[in-house]
């Protein structure tokens, strides 16, 4: 059993208490996510794992790194930003109860459990910046960078007699059931 997030367990397997770590950093073997954003097929992942022997078989604790990139849910610019995640899984011994992993040929094989850790860890609705006010649904431009006066946009013809409203009119209108006690 080979590969890059293959490591072997041989020297702690059934030995309680034995613990190794390692740091690895290996490309995303392929395109990790299928919304907006995704780690691209061979991106860095770095990871810090801790290789525990218990009774069961190999608790596996990692800390997990990459950047996802794709575009921004709302203005459409692209975007990369880092992820990180962390995960533990516990690889039974063959034979064992069943687990979602297993301990095979004396080793372990991390890329399934990174590779969900991460993907559940991207955004569903990614954005450039937090207050990101997306695209103009006039002219289809990114607002946040939008130049054009929206002054000159047409008004709807529903809200046309406010456009003369402003704030000093309170002022000077009479207020509904309450007499005006001012005398000049």
């Amino acid at each position: 059993m080979t590969g890059p997030f293959v490591l072997p367990v041989r020297d702690i397997a059934h030995r309680s208490g034995e613990m190794r770590e390692h740091e690895l950093e290996v490309p995303a073997p392929g395109k990790w996510g299928e919304g907006l954003v995704a780690v691209e097929a061979g991106e860095p992942v770095d990871l810090d794992v801790r290789l525990e022997s218990v009774h069961e078989g190999i608790l596996v604790s990692a800390t997990i790194d990459s950047t996802y990139r794709g575009v921004c849910g709302r203005c459409l610019t692209d975007i990369a930003a880092p992820v990180e995640v962390e995960i533990q899984e516990l690889f039974a011994y063959p034979g064992s109860e069943a687990t979602d992993f297993e301990v095979q040929d004396d080793h372990v094989d991390l890329e399934t459990a990174v590779r969900d850790a991460i993907v559940l860890s991207l955004p569903f609705q990614p954005v450039c910046q937090p207050d990101c006010p997306g695209l103009d649904p006039a002219t289809g431009e990114r607002m946040a960078t939008s130049t054009g006066s929206h002054d000159s946009e047409p008004i709807d013809p529903r809200w046309a007699a406010l456009q003369d409203y402003t704030p000093d009119h309170d002022d000077e209108a009479p207020r509904l059931g309450v007499e005006n006690t001012e005398e000049s």
